[in-house]
């Protein structure tokens, strides 16, 4: 193929500006070839750097690819597709517009070769993303949204304070691995790690992404997290502190969605603990632990994907979202029943899925680190992930005693695309070799031998034995989960009308020592100057005459000297 110097993310981000202001027939096609075009030219950047732009005295490199960014940019492209032709029928422009505009920027930072540049296209993400949100059309949208903008703004503030303390220190926008040893460094890391969902600030995840409508919360799922993991992978690979973090945010995103009620909030909550698997692959550091992230993050962002469109099919035809509500949906909804279970297989890392082939590349990683207590911390996680995406999402939507509704699998292209991205969880899984060709370092791992299987079989299935010995506790109820966006959405809020009522006492009591000062001064002055005062007297003609010779005296005297 002929060598590419244009940033193929510029596509997508053109689309989504056209988007909302051409007919809806036309919209269509724009919509699914935008991506396809994306993609191609993804293929025909070689790799190194393809631009340079040179930007007050520095160097700019807009477009640079190697293994790594590829890979990424590729998943993005094939996401950007697939979303698009599940919310072809979405009649809201301006969330299409936007959401391409969040895919393009999210294939800009995969290509970009400096610190500039990365940040320019990720702020254009969090713009592009929120409106994902607010174009959800509720009031519960408009809130989550300003919350989630205010997040990651405040996100983009501590990376951009990072960037410039880390240029200040080396004199360099370039893009490259680094150890969070300065406070530059420091910052740069926090800024990722808040894309990423990472404690304490992951509840924006499931605040927000629910509130968007049946389509936005498919293109959510796929953009933010991951390209907060692709620049981990850059440029944090092998820090330590990276190890806790994931192993955090593993466990958080289980304990919260085994909570949760509502079926894509389950899911969100599932992205935080999914990510938590890469971001410890990250601080493990070795190659097979980077291979691990960088193929669990293409897997993930597909049978998330497919979790979320089967998620939104039901929000589409039956406009309810709590799994309280639901159940029984598989007489009259077979088709998106049978893809929410194999993308429910495939994030519990089953045998002949996607996630079997990805996710064991970092298990064995911590093994081969000798990360004994990681390894078992990893291997408890992956029974939890089946208990709560794997078996409760699909159970209590498609299977549970009969909710009485009755409705049909959704339109054709939200069929086709449910079709797609099940063919590539159960095609991976079954034939991984194309997406361990495209790895950033050469893979030597054969993930189906007899040991691996058994063990996962037997991991999983004990973990399916425990939640249908456990259902009765696990039944659903209507409840809802705080998480630590209570502390901005209520503490916060407290806090806030309490910070009003003090500032404006205070404010008030400025006011009225100023006015009564004001007064009293004014009242002195008039006391001198007035009618009665001692300046508005008539003074002797001698006293006059006294006075002015020492003001002329005072006036020479200053002059001499």
């Amino acid at each position: 193929m002929t060598d590419l110097a244009f940033p193929p993310g510029i596509i997508l981000i053109l689309a989504g500006l056209l988007i909302p202001f051409i007919p809806a027939a036309l919209r269509k096609g724009v919509i699914l070839v935008a991506p396809i075009i994306t993609l191609a030219l993804v293929w025909m950047v070689p790799d190194g750097v393809s631009m340079r732009i040179d930007y007050l005295g520095y160097t700019l490199e807009p477009l640079e690819a190697d293994a790594l960014s590829r890979v990424f940019a590729t998943v993005f492209s094939l996401m950007a597709f697939g979303g698009g032709l599940f919310a072809l029928n979405q009649e809201r422009a301006l969330e299409l517009g936007a959401a391409f505009i969040y895919a393009g920027s999210a294939v800009g930072v995969t290509l970009a070769g400096d610190l500039i540049t990365v940040f320019v296209y990720w702020e254009i993400m969090a713009i592009g993303s929120t409106l994902v949100v607010w174009s959800g059309g509720t009031e519960n949208a408009r809130r989550a949204g300003l919350r989630y903008a205010a997040i990651h703004f405040l996100g983009g503030v501590i990376l951009m304070a990072g960037i410039a303390g880390y240029i200040a220190q080396t004199g360099s926008v370039d893009f490259v691995a680094m150890q969070p040893e300065t406070i530059a460094t420091w910052l740069i890391l926090a800024g990722f790690l808040i894309n990423a969902g990472a404690p304490p600030l992951a509840a924006w995840l499931p605040d927000a992404y629910p509130e968007a409508s049946w389509s936005g919360t498919v293109f959510l799922s796929a953009f933010t997290t991951k390209t907060a993991v692709y620049v981990l992978i850059r440029g944090f690979p092998g820090a330590e502190i990276l190890i806790p973090i994931g192993l955090f945010m593993v466990f958080y995103g289980i304990i919260w969605a085994i909570l949760e009620n509502d079926m894509r909030r389950i899911l969100a909550y599932s992205i935080v603990n999914q990510v938590g698997f890469m971001v410890t692959g990250i601080g493990i550091g070795s190659e097979m632990a980077l291979n691990g992230a960088a193929a669990h993050a293409f897997a993930h962002i597909i049978y998330k994907a497919l979790l979320l469109m089967s998620a939104g099919s039901v929000l589409f035809m039956t406009g309810k979202r709590k799994c309280t509500d639901l159940g029984g949906l598989f007489r009259t909804m077979p088709l998106t029943c049978i893809c929410g279970t194999i993308g429910a297989l495939a994030i519990s890392a089953f045998p002949l899925t996607s996630g079997f082939i990805a996710k064991s590349l970092i298990s064995d990683a911590a093994a081969k680190a000798h990360l004994e207590i990681v390894w078992y911390l990893l291997a408890a996680a992956s029974a939890g992930v089946f208990l709560h995406a794997g078996i409760k999402f699909p159970w209590f939507v498609f299977f549970q005693k009969d909710s009485g509704m009755r409705p049909p699998d959704p339109p054709w292209n939200m069929r086709v695309s449910m079709i797609l991205f099940s063919a590539a969880c159960l095609f991976l899984g079954v034939y991984p070799d194309p997406l361990y060709a495209i790895l950033p370092y050469p893979v030597d791992y054969v993930p189906y031998t007899g040991a691996h299987v058994v063990y996962q079989l037997q991991l999983l299935l004990f973990s399916g034995l425990a939640f249908f010995l456990l259902l009765g506790w696990l039944k659903r109820t209507e409840t809802i989960t705080l998480d630590f966006d209570w502390f901005w959405r209520g503490f916060g809020g407290l806090l806030a009308k309490e910070f009003n009522i003090r500032t404006g006492d205070a404010w008030n009591g400025i006011v009225r020592g100023v006015s009564h000062g004001t007064v009293r001064a004014v009242r002195g002055i008039y006391r001198h100057t007035g009618p009665d005062g001692v300046l508005a007297k008539t003074w002797p003609t001698g006293l006059m005459a006294f006075w002015t010779t020492v003001v002329l005296a005072a006036t020479l005297v200053l002059a001499l000297i």
